[in-house]
């Protein structure tokens, strides 16, 4: 099992303000990071990826598309850009020296349709996934979709939901990823279905209910680090929390304050609650 700290808590943005944060998570004891993968010049991830070889820190992923690449659309000029737009952010993952992708890349972030999904809407986003997912295995990288709550998406939202889309792309490229704060909004029993998927989880995202320091919420962490511990899941746990460090990102997630005084006691904090709770 290794532990990493997703970038998110600071920044989008990929430059060299990113190497102190990065040498400081090495100095805690992370083993990784997770790089948010946006619209950024190749050359800044590759330089990133570059610096962490140098850390000799692992690296996973976060991306999202946008309505005018949507997985989900009924348009195909519009799936397609999709495909190539995840195509895109493989190749940066890859520039990065990624093991894995997460997020919620299966439809449009923050869009609704202001109904439920439909069949054909899940039947778009597979075949989407599909190609993406065929793309990543050729780059060694796996794909892990993630279930969102409610508010923040309507297509896929329990692992009930992702797990019907990772079986239909039917690909050993693609999983899916557990998310702690998701699952405590989401899931009747987060630590039954962590049991139910222990053969598709291929990430975790350590997350509090308020997305904040990991431990200082209403998660119930024992059950979930007893059932990981249970299915034996040996792979990435990445603590993702965010605050309003850049605020116009915080705005575009719902985030309206900080969740504690420091950055620093996020993931110092975060990383000793893991590593207690692991036993190691």
């Amino acid at each position: 099992m290794k532990i990493g700290m997703n970038l998110l808590l600071w920044t989008t943005d990929i430059n060299e303000d990113l190497y102190p944060i990065v040498e400081s998570l090495k100095e805690t004891g992370f083993d990784g990071v997770e790089v948010p993968i946006g619209d950024e010049d190749v050359n800044e991830y590759r330089k990133l990826g570059k610096k962490l070889k140098e850390l000799e820190l692992g690296c996973t992923c976060v991306t999202s598309v946008f309505e005018a690449e949507n997985p989900a659309s009924a348009d195909a000029s519009v799936r397609a850009k999709a495909v190539d737009q995840l195509k895109w952010r493989i190749d940066m993952a890859k520039e990065l020296g990624a093991e894995t992708i997460c997020g919620p890349y299966h439809s449009a972030f923050a869009y609704f349709s202001g109904e439920p999904p439909t069949a054909d809407e899940r039947k778009y986003s597979t075949e989407v996934m599909r190609k993406a997912a065929e793309y990543a295995g050729e780059m060694d990288i796996l794909l892990t979709p993630e279930a969102l709550n409610r508010f923040e998406c309507y297509l896929y939202n329990t692992l009930d939901d992702i797990a019907t889309l990772v079986k239909d792309v039917d690909h050993p490229n693609m999983k899916l990823i557990f998310d702690s704060h998701h699952a405590h909004i989401e899931e009747k029993n987060s630590a039954a279905s962590i049991r139910k998927y222990a053969d598709l989880i291929g990430h975790v995202h350590i997350t509090e209910s308020d997305r904040g320091t990991p431990g200082s919420g209403q998660v119930q962490w024992d059950s979930v680090f007893e059932a990981l511990k249970e299915i034996g899941y040996d792979s990435w746990m990445t603590i993702e929390a965010f605050s309003r460090n850049k605020e116009e990102f915080a705005s575009n997630i719902n985030v309206w304050r900080n969740f504690q005084p420091t950055l620093e006691e996020v993931y110092r904090d975060g990383y000793g609650f893991i590593r207690r709770k692991w036993g190691g």
